[in-house]
């Protein structure tokens, strides 16, 4: 009974001024091939996520679960490209939506492909934003070099002005143009990469931080670092598009594309932590978790590090909340 009322002062007193955040749920599976995936947004909403939250202090509105409608579409190599057209530019109106009505949003997916939509809407409103992809894999590839088709694999490239000339006409997709330039995209994490990506990378000298940069500089400064090259002024809007196969296997099991050697749940939550405090994250995208991948354990164990991964975006602090000024001492009666 004790420890409840302390923790419910704590929580009363150190609640600052309400931030608004927007949540956008999208159940989508279409860019890629394992069934599962598109009822993460649910999964994780009733694992607490808006109770979570809202213990922060943060004002909370739901605008529920992406729907759309979708055409027929063919491209070569890009398998259901109708759907993401159409999931996408729903997702990219949403997003708009929220950050015009003074809300922070966060976009649970959901397969990667989602980011083409949520970085789009952020664009639109925001205009000069730069993006940290946290990742395995770079997710650099075009039709013509993917050996998969799936689009998970595609949206930086999709994305990414610079690229514009690598892609044939894609029917449905008008609404969405590469305004995005790849000197504003830092990666975090990769260590899956393929041939042809690599040669992006290198091309167009774009901000890429392996494993093995965290291994050798430490996560704090792969951070600062990659900030330093995105938005060497400190005036950028911030997006961040988290991979959950960011972190290793061993930490969130219950995901498509795992790659061993990742992150640890610590690397990743003090990466959050540290872009929270820019006060400059406007957008944080959470994707790949896949509740058919692995017992209940793996799932659960999963769903709990994506929360973990949220809640540091949007404030919580491991040392705990802070006591407002002019508060020095308990009061008596907390411990009665």
């Amino acid at each position: 009974m004790l420890a409840r009322t302390v923790k419910h002062f704590f929580r009363k007193i150190g609640e600052r001024q309400y931030s608004k955040v927007g949540i956008i749920g999208v159940p989508f599976d279409k860019g890629q091939r394992k069934a599962g995936v598109g009822e993460a947004p649910d999964i994780i909403r009733s694992a607490g996520l808006v109770n979570e939250l809202q213990g922060l202090g943060l004002n909370v509105h739901d605008y529920g679960n992406v729907q759309y409608e979708t055409a027929s579409i063919n491209v070569d190599n890009m398998p259901n490209l109708g759907d993401v057209a159409a999931c996408t530019q729903k997702l990219s109106e949403m997003v708009q939506q929220s950050l015009r009505d003074g809300r922070r949003v966060l976009t649970i997916g959901g397969d990667h492909s989602i980011g083409i939509g949520s970085i789009d809407g952020h664009v639109k409103v925001d205009k000069d934003v730069a993006i940290l992809w946290i990742d395995a894999h770079a997710d650099l590839n075009t039709n013509k070099t993917s050996e998969s088709g799936n689009v998970h694999g595609m949206p930086v490239a999709l994305l990414a002005s610079e690229l514009a000339d690598y892609w044939p006409y894609l029917p449905g997709m008008d609404w969405q143009q590469p305004i995005v330039s790849i000197r504003n995209v830092g990666y975090i994490g990769l260590r899956s990469v393929d041939r042809y990506e690599r040669l992006v990378i290198e091309k167009f000298g774009i901000t890429a931080f392996g494993m093995e940069d965290v291994e050798r500089f430490g996560i704090h400064e792969v951070v600062n670092m990659a900030l330093r090259k995105i938005d060497p002024d400190n005036n950028r809007s911030l997006h961040v598009s988290f991979d959950i196969d960011s972190l290793d296997p061993l930490e969130a099991p219950s995901t498509g594309t795992p790659v061993r050697g990742g992150l640890s749940l610590r690397e990743g939550i003090h990466l959050m932590e540290d872009l929270y405090r820019t006060n400059r994250l406007n957008a944080l995208d959470l994707v790949e978790v896949n509740p058919r991948i692995g017992d209940k354990k793996s799932v659960d164990f999963t769903v709990e590090a994506a929360i973990h991964i949220i809640q540091a975006g949007f404030g919580y602090s491991r040392r705990g909340l802070k006591v407002p000024e002019g508060i020095t001492d308990l009061p008596l009666q907390t411990f009665r």
